[in-house]
């Protein structure tokens, strides 16, 4: 396969879907990354955005960005992986926007690098679960009861390929992330009956502004050979694939992994 790093991505930017517009979303870990990705096309879509996530200045520049294309979002400022903090960000989202027809529990990241699992010390080994799975399990329990009294809405969470292939990620991580899937799947079963949906989205090696900055040149190619579609991931990918499941045009989907991967995961 001839693969070159200057493949283009399919489409520059991410559809608009006309059926949310109007719609209200909460996007955890939105300061950055994907989560700003997809707060950006939710906006672009007339969604209501509230953009959660730890750093302000990270969070005043893409709810800034947000607004600068004509979309209402508002900043929220909490830590995930605390419940008090959850507990106060869904107050201030009530307050000001009501209960959200949308959560996409974003909010995650790594911890330390990839080592055998019995040199992990037990500090990046829980702060990977509290930061990935159990900040997914607290936005969950805030949010979804004001989802449920309106019986409508959809919850999105993040995995990872690192959860469903050994692809050298922190143990940690691969494991906190295998729980968000096996969490989504729990709630799907259990929400579906009440009109909501829960799936989950799985991203492989996506070149975020922060994975950018740590991939050189030479790896990116190295990389290449694992994705049959022979390019890297853009945050467009994973902002159009949330749309879509939040979308009515996924009405029947719920309890799904969506491998938003190149070919990288085929199961």
């Amino acid at each position: 396969m001839n693969q070159t790093l200057e493949r283009p991505a399919p489409h520059a930017s991410v559809p608009v879907f006309a059926d949310l517009r109007g719609k209200t979303a909460l996007v955890t870990g939105g300061s950055r990354g994907l989560g700003a990705a997809t707060a950006l096309a939710l906006a672009r879509s007339g969604v209501r955005v509230a953009v959660n996530g730890r750093d302000r200045t990270a969070l005043a520049a893409s709810v800034g960005a947000l607004r600068d294309a004509g979309g209402e979002a508002e900043a929220f400022v909490a830590d995930c992986s605390e419940l008090s903090q959850v507990e106060a960000l869904r107050d201030a989202v009530l307050a000001r926007f009501g209960a959200p027809d949308f959560v996409l529990a974003f909010a995650g990241g790594g911890s330390g690098r990839p080592m055998p699992v019995h040199e992990i010390d037990e500090r990046d080994w829980r702060s990977s679960l509290d930061h990935n799975l159990t900040a997914t399990f607290f936005v969950a329990k805030c949010f979804l009861p004001g989802m449920l009294a309106r019986g409508s809405g959809a919850l999105l969470t993040m995995a990872s390929a690192g959860a469903r292939v050994v692809a050298g990620a922190p143990a940690g991580y691969a494991a906190a992330k295998a729980g968000v899937i096996a969490l989504t799947r729990q709630l799907a079963h259990e929400l579906g009956p009440r009109g909501l949906r829960a799936n989950c989205l799985s991203p492989s090696a996506v070149l975020t502004e922060r994975t950018r900055d740590h991939l050189s040149q030479e790896r990116q190619a190295q990389m290449l050979r694992a994705f049959p579609l022979g390019r890297l991931g853009e945050p467009a990918d994973v902002a159009a694939a949330s749309l879509f499941l939040l979308s009515d045009a996924s009405a029947w989907i719920t309890g799904q992994v969506l491998d938003v991967a190149g070919g990288r995961v085929m199961l």
